[in-house]
Protein backbone atom coordinates (compact mmCIF):
# COMPACT_ATOMS: atom_id res chain seq x y z
CA UNK A 1 0.00 0.00 0.00
CA UNK A 2 1.35 3.68 -0.73
CA UNK A 3 1.49 6.71 1.42
CA UNK A 4 -1.50 8.26 -0.28
CA UNK A 5 -2.97 5.05 -1.49
CA UNK A 6 -6.63 5.37 -2.27
CA UNK A 7 -7.18 1.73 -2.97
CA UNK A 8 -5.52 -1.28 -4.53
CA UNK A 9 -5.64 -1.45 -8.30
CA UNK A 10 -5.30 -4.39 -10.61
CA UNK A 11 -3.76 -2.31 -13.36
CA UNK A 12 -1.75 0.06 -11.23
CA UNK A 13 -1.62 0.23 -7.47
CA UNK A 14 -0.75 3.87 -7.34
CA UNK A 15 -3.43 5.69 -9.33
CA UNK A 16 -2.66 8.91 -11.13
CA UNK A 17 -2.31 11.76 -8.68
CA UNK A 18 -3.05 9.36 -5.82
CA UNK A 19 0.12 10.38 -4.04
CA UNK A 20 2.53 13.25 -4.10
CA UNK A 21 5.66 11.15 -4.02
CA UNK A 22 7.59 12.48 -1.02
CA UNK A 23 9.59 10.04 1.03
CA UNK A 24 7.89 7.40 3.12
CA UNK A 25 10.83 6.48 5.28
CA UNK A 26 11.41 3.36 7.28
CA UNK A 27 11.29 5.47 10.43
CA UNK A 28 7.66 6.30 9.85
CA UNK A 29 6.45 3.46 7.69
CA UNK A 30 3.53 3.00 10.11
CA UNK A 31 2.07 6.18 8.66
CA UNK A 32 1.37 4.32 5.44
CA UNK A 33 -0.79 1.87 7.33
CA UNK A 34 -2.73 4.74 8.89
CA UNK A 35 -3.12 6.60 5.63
CA UNK A 36 -3.92 3.45 3.70
CA UNK A 37 -6.82 2.72 6.04
CA UNK A 38 -7.70 6.40 6.06
CA UNK A 39 -7.87 6.72 2.30
CA UNK A 40 -8.97 4.27 -0.37
CA UNK A 41 -10.27 5.04 -3.87
CA UNK A 42 -12.77 2.79 -5.35
CA UNK A 43 -12.99 0.60 -8.29
CA UNK A 44 -16.28 -1.13 -7.65
CA UNK A 45 -18.13 -3.73 -9.46
CA UNK A 46 -21.59 -4.87 -8.76
CA UNK A 47 -23.08 -8.21 -8.21
CA UNK A 48 -26.79 -8.46 -8.56
CA UNK A 49 -28.27 -6.23 -5.96
CA UNK A 50 -28.04 -7.49 -2.42
CA UNK A 51 -31.73 -6.72 -2.24
CA UNK A 52 -34.01 -5.12 -4.75
CA UNK A 53 -35.13 -1.69 -3.63
CA UNK A 54 -37.97 0.60 -4.59
CA UNK A 55 -38.21 1.90 -8.13
CA UNK A 56 -36.80 5.29 -7.05
CA UNK A 57 -34.17 3.81 -4.70
CA UNK A 58 -30.64 5.12 -4.84
CA UNK A 59 -28.22 2.63 -6.37
CA UNK A 60 -24.78 2.11 -4.82
CA UNK A 61 -22.40 -0.18 -6.73
CA UNK A 62 -19.09 -1.33 -5.32
CA UNK A 63 -16.27 -3.18 -7.09
CA UNK A 64 -13.88 -4.73 -4.59
CA UNK A 65 -11.40 -7.45 -3.77
CA UNK A 66 -12.71 -9.34 -0.76
CA UNK A 67 -9.38 -9.21 1.15
CA UNK A 68 -8.48 -5.65 0.18
CA UNK A 69 -8.49 -3.51 3.35
CA UNK A 70 -9.90 -0.54 1.46
CA UNK A 71 -12.75 -2.61 0.08
CA UNK A 72 -13.42 -3.99 3.55
CA UNK A 73 -13.49 -0.44 4.89
CA UNK A 74 -16.25 0.73 2.56
CA UNK A 75 -18.29 -2.46 2.94
CA UNK A 76 -18.30 -1.98 6.70
CA UNK A 77 -19.28 1.68 6.29
CA UNK A 78 -22.10 0.96 3.84
CA UNK A 79 -23.74 -1.84 5.85
CA UNK A 80 -25.29 0.40 8.55
CA UNK A 81 -26.38 2.92 5.91
CA UNK A 82 -28.28 0.18 4.13
CA UNK A 83 -29.96 -0.69 7.42
CA UNK A 84 -30.95 2.96 7.95
CA UNK A 85 -32.29 3.51 4.43
CA UNK A 86 -33.78 0.09 3.87
CA UNK A 87 -35.45 -0.24 0.47
CA UNK A 88 -34.48 3.33 -0.38
CA UNK A 89 -30.93 2.10 -1.10
CA UNK A 90 -30.00 -0.71 -3.46
CA UNK A 91 -26.48 -2.03 -2.81
CA UNK A 92 -24.63 -4.26 -5.23
CA UNK A 93 -21.13 -5.70 -5.02
CA UNK A 94 -18.89 -7.15 -7.71
CA UNK A 95 -15.34 -8.41 -7.60
CA UNK A 96 -12.11 -7.59 -9.42
CA UNK A 97 -9.90 -10.29 -10.88
CA UNK A 98 -9.04 -12.36 -13.94
CA UNK A 99 -9.47 -15.77 -15.47
CA UNK A 100 -12.06 -18.34 -16.43
CA UNK A 101 -13.53 -21.15 -14.31
CA UNK A 102 -10.32 -23.17 -14.58
CA UNK A 103 -7.92 -20.34 -13.65
CA UNK A 104 -9.56 -17.74 -11.40
CA UNK A 105 -7.06 -15.19 -10.08
CA UNK A 106 -7.23 -12.26 -7.67
CA UNK A 107 -4.55 -9.93 -6.32
CA UNK A 108 -4.37 -11.42 -2.83
CA UNK A 109 -4.32 -15.03 -3.95
CA UNK A 110 -6.48 -18.19 -3.78
CA UNK A 111 -7.99 -17.31 -0.39
CA UNK A 112 -9.42 -14.13 -1.87
CA UNK A 113 -10.86 -16.03 -4.82
CA UNK A 114 -12.60 -18.36 -2.37
CA UNK A 115 -13.91 -15.39 -0.39
CA UNK A 116 -15.26 -13.75 -3.55
CA UNK A 117 -17.09 -16.94 -4.50
CA UNK A 118 -18.60 -17.51 -1.07
CA UNK A 119 -19.91 -13.95 -0.89
CA UNK A 120 -21.46 -14.20 -4.34
CA UNK A 121 -23.13 -17.46 -3.38
CA UNK A 122 -24.60 -15.89 -0.24
CA UNK A 123 -25.88 -13.02 -2.32
CA UNK A 124 -27.63 -15.50 -4.58
CA UNK A 125 -29.02 -17.73 -1.84
CA UNK A 126 -29.94 -15.12 0.77
CA UNK A 127 -29.60 -11.61 -0.69
CA UNK A 128 -31.21 -9.92 2.33
CA UNK A 129 -28.41 -11.34 4.52
CA UNK A 130 -25.54 -10.63 2.15
CA UNK A 131 -24.18 -7.48 3.80
CA UNK A 132 -24.47 -8.98 7.28
CA UNK A 133 -22.55 -12.03 6.08
CA UNK A 134 -19.82 -9.87 4.51
CA UNK A 135 -19.55 -7.80 7.70
CA UNK A 136 -19.10 -11.02 9.66
CA UNK A 137 -16.30 -12.19 7.38
CA UNK A 138 -14.71 -8.75 7.47
CA UNK A 139 -14.03 -9.15 11.18
CA UNK A 140 -11.08 -11.27 10.00
CA UNK A 141 -10.61 -10.78 6.26
CA UNK A 142 -7.39 -12.79 6.16
CA UNK A 143 -9.42 -15.88 7.11
CA UNK A 144 -12.08 -15.22 4.50
CA UNK A 145 -11.53 -18.60 2.89
CA UNK A 146 -12.28 -20.46 6.13
CA UNK A 147 -14.52 -18.32 8.36
CA UNK A 148 -17.50 -18.55 6.04
CA UNK A 149 -18.98 -21.57 7.80
CA UNK A 150 -19.07 -19.85 11.18
CA UNK A 151 -20.50 -16.72 9.56
CA UNK A 152 -23.17 -18.75 7.78
CA UNK A 153 -24.29 -20.19 11.12
CA UNK A 154 -24.18 -16.81 12.82
CA UNK A 155 -26.13 -14.98 10.11
CA UNK A 156 -28.54 -17.80 9.35
CA UNK A 157 -27.49 -18.88 5.88
CA UNK A 158 -28.03 -22.53 4.90
CA UNK A 159 -24.52 -23.97 5.20
CA UNK A 160 -25.18 -27.00 3.03
CA UNK A 161 -26.58 -24.94 0.16
CA UNK A 162 -23.79 -22.43 0.50
CA UNK A 163 -21.16 -25.16 0.42
CA UNK A 164 -22.78 -26.72 -2.64
CA UNK A 165 -22.64 -23.39 -4.48
CA UNK A 166 -19.14 -22.40 -3.34
CA UNK A 167 -17.55 -25.76 -4.10
CA UNK A 168 -19.10 -26.23 -7.52
CA UNK A 169 -19.03 -24.67 -10.98
CA UNK A 170 -21.99 -22.57 -9.89
CA UNK A 171 -19.81 -20.41 -7.67
CA UNK A 172 -17.04 -20.17 -10.25
CA UNK A 173 -19.55 -19.11 -12.89
CA UNK A 174 -20.82 -16.35 -10.62
CA UNK A 175 -17.28 -15.07 -10.08
CA UNK A 176 -16.38 -15.13 -13.79
CA UNK A 177 -19.49 -13.06 -14.48
CA UNK A 178 -18.56 -10.67 -11.67
CA UNK A 179 -15.01 -10.26 -13.00
CA UNK A 180 -16.45 -9.51 -16.43
CA UNK A 181 -18.80 -6.89 -15.01
CA UNK A 182 -15.86 -5.17 -13.33
CA UNK A 183 -13.94 -5.13 -16.61
CA UNK A 184 -16.98 -3.77 -18.45
CA UNK A 185 -17.20 -0.93 -15.95
CA UNK A 186 -13.43 -0.35 -16.14
CA UNK A 187 -13.18 -1.06 -12.43
CA UNK A 188 -9.56 -1.94 -11.65
CA UNK A 189 -9.05 -0.58 -8.12
CA UNK A 190 -10.59 -1.80 -4.90
CA UNK A 191 -12.86 -0.17 -4.11
CA UNK A 192 -14.40 1.52 -7.12
CA UNK A 193 -17.76 3.01 -6.26
CA UNK A 194 -20.67 4.33 -8.29
CA UNK A 195 -23.68 6.13 -6.86
CA UNK A 196 -26.60 6.23 -9.27
CA UNK A 197 -24.21 5.38 -12.09
CA UNK A 198 -21.73 8.18 -11.37
CA UNK A 199 -18.26 7.74 -9.85
CA UNK A 200 -18.39 8.33 -6.10
CA UNK A 201 -15.56 10.50 -4.79
CA UNK A 202 -16.84 11.30 -1.31
CA UNK A 203 -15.73 10.22 2.15
CA UNK A 204 -15.64 6.63 3.31
CA UNK A 205 -17.50 6.89 6.61
CA UNK A 206 -21.07 5.83 7.17
CA UNK A 207 -22.14 9.46 7.58
CA UNK A 208 -20.55 10.30 4.21
CA UNK A 209 -22.37 7.53 2.39
CA UNK A 210 -25.61 8.45 4.14
CA UNK A 211 -25.32 12.13 3.25
CA UNK A 212 -24.32 11.42 -0.35
CA UNK A 213 -27.18 8.97 -0.78
CA UNK A 214 -29.72 11.34 0.77
CA UNK A 215 -28.55 14.08 -1.60
CA UNK A 216 -29.67 11.95 -4.56
CA UNK A 217 -33.33 12.30 -3.54
CA UNK A 218 -34.78 15.49 -4.99
CA UNK A 219 -38.12 14.95 -3.28
CA UNK A 220 -39.67 12.55 -0.80
CA UNK A 221 -36.45 12.17 1.12
CA UNK A 222 -36.44 9.27 3.59
CA UNK A 223 -37.02 10.35 7.16
CA UNK A 224 -33.47 9.47 8.20
CA UNK A 225 -32.18 12.05 5.71
CA UNK A 226 -33.84 14.97 7.48
CA UNK A 227 -31.61 15.12 10.55
CA UNK A 228 -28.06 14.32 9.50
CA UNK A 229 -25.67 16.22 11.83
CA UNK A 230 -22.95 18.39 10.29
CA UNK A 231 -19.38 17.45 11.31
CA UNK A 232 -17.52 19.99 13.47
CA UNK A 233 -15.09 22.41 11.83
CA UNK A 234 -11.46 21.30 12.27
CA UNK A 235 -8.72 23.73 11.23
CA UNK A 236 -5.56 22.26 9.74
CA UNK A 237 -2.17 23.56 8.60
CA UNK A 238 -0.22 21.66 5.96
CA UNK A 239 3.38 22.76 6.59
CA UNK A 240 5.85 21.93 3.81
CA UNK A 241 8.80 23.38 1.88
CA UNK A 242 8.67 24.21 -1.83
CA UNK A 243 12.43 23.59 -2.13
CA UNK A 244 11.74 19.89 -1.54
CA UNK A 245 10.55 18.28 -4.76
CA UNK A 246 9.10 15.32 -2.90
CA UNK A 247 7.29 17.19 -0.15
CA UNK A 248 4.05 18.17 -1.87
CA UNK A 249 1.21 16.90 0.34
CA UNK A 250 -1.69 18.71 -1.34
CA UNK A 251 -3.08 15.36 -2.50
CA UNK A 252 -3.62 14.42 1.13
CA UNK A 253 -6.19 17.18 1.68
CA UNK A 254 -9.22 15.51 0.03
CA UNK A 255 -8.24 12.20 1.59
CA UNK A 256 -8.11 13.63 5.10
CA UNK A 257 -11.44 15.31 4.47
CA UNK A 258 -12.89 11.86 3.92
CA UNK A 259 -12.29 11.26 7.64
CA UNK A 260 -12.88 14.77 8.97
CA UNK A 261 -15.87 16.13 7.08
CA UNK A 262 -15.47 19.63 8.57
CA UNK A 263 -11.77 20.01 7.72
CA UNK A 264 -10.57 23.52 6.78
CA UNK A 265 -7.01 23.50 5.40
CA UNK A 266 -4.36 26.22 5.13
CA UNK A 267 -1.13 25.46 3.24
CA UNK A 268 2.01 27.12 4.65
CA UNK A 269 5.49 27.12 3.08
CA UNK A 270 8.50 26.95 5.39
CA UNK A 271 10.33 29.59 3.32
CA UNK A 272 7.68 32.19 4.12
CA UNK A 273 7.96 34.34 7.24
CA UNK A 274 4.85 32.61 8.60
CA UNK A 275 6.34 29.20 7.89
CA UNK A 276 9.66 29.89 9.60
CA UNK A 277 7.89 31.37 12.62
CA UNK A 278 5.58 28.36 12.91
CA UNK A 279 8.50 25.91 12.48
CA UNK A 280 10.43 27.71 15.26
CA UNK A 281 7.39 27.57 17.56
CA UNK A 282 6.97 23.85 16.94
CA UNK A 283 10.67 23.20 17.53
CA UNK A 284 10.51 25.15 20.78
CA UNK A 285 7.46 23.18 21.91
CA UNK A 286 9.17 19.91 21.03
CA UNK A 287 12.96 20.14 20.47
CA UNK A 288 13.12 16.86 18.53
CA UNK A 289 10.62 18.16 15.96
CA UNK A 290 12.66 18.42 12.79
CA UNK A 291 11.20 17.04 9.58
CA UNK A 292 8.75 18.31 6.99
CA UNK A 293 6.17 18.00 5.61
CA UNK A 294 3.72 17.64 8.46
CA UNK A 295 0.02 18.16 9.09
CA UNK A 296 -1.28 20.03 12.13
CA UNK A 297 -4.85 19.79 13.42
CA UNK A 298 -6.38 22.06 16.05
CA UNK A 299 -7.92 20.61 19.19
CA UNK A 300 -11.40 20.70 17.65
CA UNK A 301 -10.51 17.37 16.07
CA UNK A 302 -11.49 15.77 19.39
CA UNK A 303 -15.09 16.91 18.84
CA UNK A 304 -15.50 14.85 15.67
CA UNK A 305 -17.09 11.75 17.15
CA UNK A 306 -16.63 9.67 13.99
CA UNK A 307 -13.32 10.92 12.67
CA UNK A 308 -11.37 11.35 15.90
CA UNK A 309 -11.57 7.72 17.09
CA UNK A 310 -10.09 6.66 13.76
CA UNK A 311 -7.28 9.20 13.97
CA UNK A 312 -6.42 9.42 17.65
CA UNK A 313 -3.86 6.62 17.66
CA UNK A 314 -1.94 8.45 14.93
CA UNK A 315 -2.00 11.92 16.46
CA UNK A 316 0.82 13.40 18.51
CA UNK A 317 0.55 16.55 20.67
CA UNK A 318 2.78 19.30 19.30
CA UNK A 319 2.42 22.66 21.00
CA UNK A 320 -1.17 23.81 20.63
CA UNK A 321 -1.74 21.35 17.78
CA UNK A 322 -2.26 17.66 17.17
CA UNK A 323 0.30 16.49 14.61
CA UNK A 324 -0.46 13.90 11.95
CA UNK A 325 3.05 12.74 11.13
CA UNK A 326 3.03 11.94 7.44
CA UNK A 327 6.49 10.43 7.16
CA UNK A 328 8.34 13.59 6.19
CA UNK A 329 12.14 13.36 6.23
CA UNK A 330 13.11 16.75 4.82
CA UNK A 331 15.06 18.90 7.26
CA UNK A 332 14.51 22.50 6.07
CA UNK A 333 17.55 23.69 8.06
CA UNK A 334 19.96 21.14 6.51
CA UNK A 335 22.05 21.10 3.34
CA UNK A 336 20.17 20.25 0.13
CA UNK A 337 22.56 17.97 -1.71
CA UNK A 338 21.96 18.81 -5.37
CA UNK A 339 21.14 22.51 -5.71
CA UNK A 340 24.62 24.10 -5.82
CA UNK A 341 23.90 26.21 -2.72
CA UNK A 342 25.42 26.18 0.75
CA UNK A 343 22.03 25.82 2.45
CA UNK A 344 23.22 25.34 6.02
CA UNK A 345 25.91 28.04 5.92
CA UNK A 346 28.86 25.84 6.88
CA UNK A 347 30.94 26.77 3.82
CA UNK A 348 30.46 23.39 2.09
CA UNK A 349 28.19 22.83 -0.90
CA UNK A 350 26.25 19.69 -1.83
CA UNK A 351 28.40 16.52 -1.78
CA UNK A 352 31.28 18.27 -0.01
CA UNK A 353 29.00 18.57 3.00
CA UNK A 354 29.28 15.59 5.35
CA UNK A 355 25.48 15.50 5.66
CA UNK A 356 25.20 14.63 1.95
CA UNK A 357 27.63 11.72 1.81
CA UNK A 358 24.89 9.07 1.92
CA UNK A 359 22.45 10.83 -0.40
CA UNK A 360 21.66 9.28 -3.77
CA UNK A 361 23.22 12.13 -5.74
CA UNK A 362 26.53 11.74 -3.89
CA UNK A 363 26.96 7.95 -4.00
CA UNK A 364 29.91 6.29 -5.73
CA UNK A 365 29.28 4.41 -9.00
CA UNK A 366 29.61 0.63 -8.48
CA UNK A 367 29.54 -1.29 -11.78
CA UNK A 368 27.73 -4.64 -11.99
CA UNK A 369 25.83 -3.96 -8.77
CA UNK A 370 22.08 -4.15 -8.26
CA UNK A 371 20.36 -3.17 -5.02
CA UNK A 372 16.78 -4.16 -4.19
CA UNK A 373 14.75 -2.52 -1.43
CA UNK A 374 11.68 -4.49 -0.50
CA UNK A 375 8.99 -5.49 2.01
CA UNK A 376 8.81 -9.28 2.14
CA UNK A 377 4.99 -9.50 2.12
CA UNK A 378 4.37 -6.73 -0.40
CA UNK A 379 2.86 -8.43 -3.49
CA UNK A 380 4.88 -6.16 -5.78
CA UNK A 381 8.06 -6.76 -3.83
CA UNK A 382 7.43 -10.50 -3.97
CA UNK A 383 7.21 -10.37 -7.76
CA UNK A 384 10.42 -8.34 -7.88
CA UNK A 385 12.28 -10.90 -5.76
CA UNK A 386 11.22 -13.72 -8.07
CA UNK A 387 12.44 -11.67 -11.04
CA UNK A 388 15.69 -10.75 -9.29
CA UNK A 389 16.44 -14.42 -8.61
CA UNK A 390 15.90 -15.24 -12.28
CA UNK A 391 18.31 -12.44 -13.19
CA UNK A 392 21.15 -13.43 -10.83
CA UNK A 393 20.92 -17.10 -11.81
CA UNK A 394 21.53 -16.06 -15.43
CA UNK A 395 24.13 -13.33 -14.86
CA UNK A 396 26.12 -15.34 -12.28
CA UNK A 397 29.43 -13.55 -11.59
CA UNK A 398 28.40 -10.53 -13.66
CA UNK A 399 26.10 -9.23 -10.99
CA UNK A 400 26.21 -8.53 -7.27
CA UNK A 401 22.71 -8.33 -5.84
CA UNK A 402 22.20 -6.66 -2.48
CA UNK A 403 18.76 -6.99 -0.89
CA UNK A 404 17.62 -4.54 1.78
CA UNK A 405 14.37 -4.27 3.70
CA UNK A 406 12.04 -1.35 4.37
CA UNK A 407 10.65 -0.72 7.83
CA UNK A 408 11.25 1.15 11.06
CA UNK A 409 12.28 0.82 14.69
CA UNK A 410 15.14 -0.73 16.62
CA UNK A 411 15.79 -4.39 17.37
CA UNK A 412 13.30 -4.34 20.25
CA UNK A 413 10.46 -2.63 18.35
CA UNK A 414 10.66 -3.47 14.66
CA UNK A 415 7.77 -2.37 12.45
CA UNK A 416 6.84 -3.01 8.84
CA UNK A 417 3.87 -2.02 6.71
CA UNK A 418 2.24 -5.45 6.60
CA UNK A 419 2.58 -6.21 10.29
CA UNK A 420 4.45 -8.51 12.64
CA UNK A 421 4.39 -11.48 10.25
CA UNK A 422 6.27 -9.39 7.68
CA UNK A 423 8.86 -8.38 10.25
CA UNK A 424 9.41 -12.06 11.12
CA UNK A 425 9.90 -12.99 7.48
CA UNK A 426 12.19 -10.00 6.93
CA UNK A 427 14.35 -11.34 9.77
CA UNK A 428 14.48 -14.84 8.26
CA UNK A 429 15.33 -13.44 4.84
CA UNK A 430 18.09 -11.21 6.16
CA UNK A 431 19.46 -14.22 8.04
CA UNK A 432 19.46 -16.16 4.78
CA UNK A 433 21.26 -13.24 3.12
CA UNK A 434 23.93 -13.08 5.82
CA UNK A 435 24.66 -16.80 6.00
CA UNK A 436 24.21 -17.86 2.36
CA UNK A 437 25.64 -15.07 0.21
CA UNK A 438 27.77 -17.30 -2.01
CA UNK A 439 26.41 -17.55 -5.56
CA UNK A 440 23.34 -15.66 -4.32
CA UNK A 441 22.05 -18.87 -2.72
CA UNK A 442 19.88 -16.81 -0.35
CA UNK A 443 17.88 -15.58 -3.35
CA UNK A 444 16.55 -19.07 -3.95
CA UNK A 445 14.93 -18.92 -0.52
CA UNK A 446 13.61 -15.38 -1.05
CA UNK A 447 12.14 -16.31 -4.43
CA UNK A 448 10.50 -19.44 -3.03
CA UNK A 449 8.92 -17.52 -0.13
CA UNK A 450 7.77 -14.82 -2.54
CA UNK A 451 5.52 -17.27 -4.37
CA UNK A 452 3.27 -17.40 -1.31
CA UNK A 453 4.58 -14.60 0.94
CA UNK A 454 1.82 -14.68 3.55
CA UNK A 455 2.20 -18.39 4.23
CA UNK A 456 3.86 -18.68 7.68
CA UNK A 457 5.41 -22.06 6.79
CA UNK A 458 8.98 -21.23 5.72
CA UNK A 459 10.98 -24.40 6.32
CA UNK A 460 10.03 -26.07 3.03
CA UNK A 461 11.52 -23.11 1.14
CA UNK A 462 14.68 -23.28 3.25
CA UNK A 463 15.01 -26.94 2.32
CA UNK A 464 14.32 -26.23 -1.36
CA UNK A 465 17.02 -23.54 -1.36
CA UNK A 466 19.54 -25.78 0.39
CA UNK A 467 19.60 -23.77 3.62
CA UNK A 468 19.97 -25.30 7.05
CA UNK A 469 16.78 -24.36 8.89
CA UNK A 470 18.60 -24.56 12.23
CA UNK A 471 21.04 -21.88 11.04
CA UNK A 472 18.16 -19.62 10.06
CA UNK A 473 16.28 -20.23 13.32
CA UNK A 474 19.42 -19.58 15.42
CA UNK A 475 19.95 -16.30 13.59
CA UNK A 476 16.26 -15.43 13.97
CA UNK A 477 16.47 -15.97 17.73
CA UNK A 478 19.81 -14.21 17.98
CA UNK A 479 21.35 -11.49 15.84
CA UNK A 480 18.61 -11.37 13.20
CA UNK A 481 16.56 -8.51 14.64
CA UNK A 482 19.65 -6.34 15.13
CA UNK A 483 20.67 -7.02 11.53
CA UNK A 484 17.22 -6.03 10.33
CA UNK A 485 17.17 -2.80 12.34
CA UNK A 486 20.52 -1.84 10.79
CA UNK A 487 19.22 -2.77 7.35
CA UNK A 488 16.12 -0.59 7.76
CA UNK A 489 18.57 2.29 8.23
CA UNK A 490 19.99 1.81 4.73
CA UNK A 491 16.63 2.50 3.10
CA UNK A 492 15.97 5.34 5.52
CA UNK A 493 19.28 7.08 4.70
CA UNK A 494 18.40 7.00 1.01
CA UNK A 495 14.81 8.08 1.57
CA UNK A 496 13.48 4.87 0.01
CA UNK A 497 10.04 3.72 1.13
CA UNK A 498 8.56 2.04 -1.96
CA UNK A 499 8.68 -1.75 -2.34
CA UNK A 500 10.20 -2.69 -4.72
CA UNK A 501 12.88 -0.11 -5.49
CA UNK A 502 15.99 -1.06 -7.47
CA UNK A 503 19.27 0.87 -7.75
CA UNK A 504 21.62 0.04 -10.62
CA UNK A 505 25.37 0.55 -10.11
CA UNK A 506 24.78 2.54 -6.95
CA UNK A 507 23.21 5.55 -8.65
CA UNK A 508 20.14 5.03 -10.87
CA UNK A 509 16.85 4.20 -9.22
CA UNK A 510 14.02 2.34 -10.97
CA UNK A 511 11.09 -0.01 -10.44
CA UNK A 512 10.51 -3.44 -12.00
CA UNK A 513 8.55 -6.58 -11.13
CA UNK A 514 9.27 -8.84 -14.13
CA UNK A 515 12.59 -10.23 -15.28
CA UNK A 516 12.39 -8.77 -18.81
CA UNK A 517 12.09 -5.21 -17.48
CA UNK A 518 14.68 -5.88 -14.80
CA UNK A 519 17.20 -7.18 -17.35
CA UNK A 520 16.60 -4.19 -19.62
CA UNK A 521 17.13 -1.76 -16.75
CA UNK A 522 20.25 -3.49 -15.40
CA UNK A 523 21.80 -3.76 -18.85
CA UNK A 524 21.17 -0.07 -19.48
CA UNK A 525 24.05 0.55 -17.04
CA UNK A 526 26.04 -2.62 -17.82
CA UNK A 527 25.58 -3.00 -21.57
CA UNK A 528 28.83 -4.86 -22.29
CA UNK A 529 27.95 -7.95 -20.27
CA UNK A 530 27.51 -11.16 -22.25
CA UNK A 531 24.24 -12.04 -20.53
CA UNK A 532 22.72 -8.78 -21.77
CA UNK A 533 22.74 -10.18 -25.29
CA UNK A 534 20.33 -13.03 -24.48
CA UNK A 535 16.82 -12.56 -23.14
CA UNK A 536 16.39 -13.97 -19.65
CA UNK A 537 13.29 -16.14 -19.25
CA UNK A 538 11.36 -16.67 -16.04
CA UNK A 539 12.30 -19.98 -14.41
CA UNK A 540 8.74 -20.37 -13.12
CA UNK A 541 6.42 -18.84 -15.75
CA UNK A 542 3.31 -19.44 -13.62
CA UNK A 543 4.72 -17.50 -10.67
CA UNK A 544 5.98 -14.76 -12.97
CA UNK A 545 2.57 -14.45 -14.64
CA UNK A 546 0.55 -14.26 -11.39
CA UNK A 547 -1.75 -11.20 -11.55
CA UNK A 548 0.12 -8.44 -9.76
CA UNK A 549 0.42 -5.23 -11.81
CA UNK A 550 3.21 -2.69 -11.91
CA UNK A 551 3.16 -0.71 -8.72
CA UNK A 552 4.62 -0.51 -5.24
CA UNK A 553 3.82 -0.75 -1.53
CA UNK A 554 4.64 2.47 0.26
CA UNK A 555 5.94 5.63 -1.39
CA UNK A 556 9.16 7.51 -1.82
Amino acid sequence: MTLFNSGETKGQMMQKNAFTGFRLTAQRVWVAVFLGVLLGTATLGQAKSARKGKADAAKLEMFVMSQCPYGVQVENAVAPVKKQLGDNLQVSIHYIGNGDKSSLQSMHGPAEVKGDIVQLCVNKLAPAKSLDFIACQNSNPRAIDSNWKDCAKRIGVDEAKLSSCAESDEGKTLLVASFEEAKKRNATGSPTIFLNGKPYQGGRKSRDFLRATCDTFSANKPEVCKNIPEPPVVNAIFLSDTRCAKCDIKALEPRLKSVLGGLRVKHVDYMSDEGKKLYAELHTAQPDFKYLPTVLLDKAVEKDQEGYPELKNYLHPLGEWEEVRVGGQFDPTAEICDNGIDDDGNGKVDCDDEACRQSMSCRTVRPKTLELFVMSQCPYGAKAMIAANDLVQNFAKDITLEVHFIGSGNDSSLQSMHGAAEVDEDVREICAREHYKGDHQFMKYLACRSKDPRNPEWKSCAKEAGLDEEVIQKCFDGEGKKLLAQDFGVAQALGIGASPTFIANGRRQFNAIDVATLQKQYCQDNADLAACKTEVKAADPAAAAAPVPAGACGGQ
